[in-house]
Formats: C-alpha cells, sequence, structure tokens
C-alpha cells in the first residue's frame, strides 16, 4: 500500500460521490419502485438502500443506518419484502440507475472509455476495503458487478460510499452522538443537509428533534442559538477527521497516480450529473 493523505482520500470520494448519490433523488427511483408496489419516500428508500442485507428487519436497519428513527424504518420493513423481495429491488435498483445516468450524461458518455476507466479504477480501489465493522460495505461486495461500464462505476461508487459511511459510523459510536444527536450536530455546521428536511427524511418528530439539541447542550456542544460551541466544532472536526482516516485504505490501495486519475474522471462525470440537477443543492444549509 502507498501512503495517500486523508485529504486525498476524501477528495477522491466527493468527486465520485454524486455519481452514486444522485440515485435516490432521481424521479426515476420512486417511479420504477412504484411499479413494484413499494411506497415512495422512505419505503422505497429503505428497501433500495438494504435490499443487499437480503430480507432483514428493522433492527439490524436501524443499528447499521444509524441516524433513521427506529419507528419509521419498522414501519416499512420488513413489510417492504411482502411487496418486492430484496431480488427484485436489487434489479430494479440497477434499471433506476442506468435510466437516471443515461438521462444526465447521455448515452454515449455512459458507454465511454473514460467511463470504462473510472469503473475499474474505482473498483480496484474497494478491493482494499475490509469487511470487519463494515456491514453494508460487506452486504454490497456480495453483489455481482455489473456488465455495463456506467454500471459497474456506480456499484463500485456505492462500495466505496457504504464503506465510508460503516466507518462514520464507528466514529460516531466513539464520540458518543446517537443517531439524531447525530444529524442536529451535523446540520448545525452548515454543510448537511437542512435541518427540516433531515428531520422528516429521518423520521424524527420536532420535540425530539429538539430534545437532541437540549441534550447537546448540557453536554456543552451546542449553544442557545442552536450553533456549535467551540466544543461541538471540534467535536464534528475529530469526527470528519477520524472517518477520513478510516477511509484510506481504498485509495492508497489504489495509489496517488491512480487516486488522481479516478478523482479527475469520476469529477468530471459528477460535474455533468450536478449540472442537471442529479442532486437537490438547494436543500443544503443551515436552513
Amino acid at each position: 500500500m502507498t501512503t495517500i493523505t486523508p485529504r486525498e482520500a476524501r477528495r477522491c470520494f466527493n468527486a465520485h460521490h454524486p455519481v452514486h448519490a444522485a440515485y435516490y433523488f432521481a424521479p426515476e427511483h420512486d417511479e420504477r419502485y412504484g411499479r413494484l408496489g413499494l411506497e415512495p419516500g422512505p419505503m422505497a428508500y429503505l428497501a433500495g438502500r438494504a435490499a443487499p442485507l437480503g430480507r432483514v428487519g428493522a433492527g439490524a436497519v436501524t443499528a447499521s443506518f444509524y441516524n433513521f428513527h427506529p419507528a419509521l424504518v419498522a414501519r416499512h420493513l420488513p413489510r417492504a419484502w411482502a411487496t418486492a423481495a430484496p431480488e427484485t429491488v436489487l434489479a430494479t435498483r440497477l434499471e433506476i440507475t442506468d435510466a437516471y445516468l443515461t438521462r444526465l450524461l447521455g448515452a454515449e458518455a455512459v458507454a465511454c472509455a473514460a467511463m470504462r476507466e473510472a469503473a475499474d479504477l474505482a473498483l480496484r480501489a474497494a478491493e482494499a476495503c475490509g469487511r470487519p465493522g463494515r456491514p453494508l460495505y460487506s452486504a454490497n461486495a456480495d453483489l455481482p458487478v455489473p456488465e455495463a461500464p456506467h454500471l459497474a462505476l456506480w456499484h463500485a461508487a456505492a462500495l466505496l460510499r457504504e464503506y465510508r459511511g460503516d466507518g462514520h459510523v464507528l466514529a460516531l459510536v466513539e464520540a458518543g452522538l446517537d443517531g439524531v444527536e447525530a444529524l442536529v450536530s451535523h446540520t448545525a455546521t452548515g454543510t448537511n443537509w437542512k435541518p427540516g428536511y433531515l428531520q422528516s427524511a429521518r423520521g424524527w418528530s420536532p420535540a425530539e428533534w429538539d430534545a437532541a439539541r437540549e441534550r447537546l447542550r448540557e453536554r456543552g456542544l451546542m449553544d442557545a442559538g442552536d450553533g456549535l460551541t467551540e466544543a461541538g466544532v471540534e467535536l464534528r472536526r475529530g469526527i470528519e477527521a477520524r472517518t477520513d482516516r478510516l477511509d484510506t485504505a481504498p485509495y492508497a490501495h489504489l495509489g496517488p497516480e491512480g487516486t488522481r486519475r479516478l478523482t479527475e474522471l469520476a469529477g468530471a462525470f459528477s460535474k455533468v450529473v450536478l449540472a442537471g440537477g442529479g442532486l437537490p443543492l438547494h436543500l443544503i444549509g443551515k436552513r
């Protein structure tokens, strides 16, 4: 393995992540899952992301997703599997990905040589992702690699995203933040999804959100104006630094040249995805 700084690893992750993340916001997401009978919104999201785990119940998903309200998860899982089996959901997930990436990038781009090179590099990086303590990564790693270049890149980006996410959960547990406290403190930085959006999307009531704020105030992490104190800023900075350190292995395995090339290639595709409205960037910020 070659030395890669946490900053270089994060830069590469940020370059390929929009290609993957746009799946959750694509109109094809709820539309295609709706054809299976899955309800739009939380049920479709939970089923699509949890499907690699198999016919799993609410407990395992609540633990691995970390910041979703347990009652929200229990409302939809395992009920969703009676409507659409995980295997069916996984096949539909690739149909959704094919549809939105082709729409946003164009038919020529999804099959071009640069797409195949990016996919090969991302898959090579994922070879170094360890399984212990990484449930969502491990479940996705059991899935076959799609043949189409754009689907292979999406699959690899999903592996790298869930690997990083699993590490982030480890950092949150170490920091002593529960799921809703993690959301409240992160939204207070202004670099995450807006509080109102995340509160609703993750199933927390206004009272539960306010209670989490109060707990953070009692720990000296938030001030009366719902901003982070110096201690809160330091805690969040430490969590992100710990997440970065836990996410260096794939990019160290890829090496400096490969990491730079993946950053360049995937970054170009992500720019097109973002320019086409692939992510609702208006939902990011403090308010």
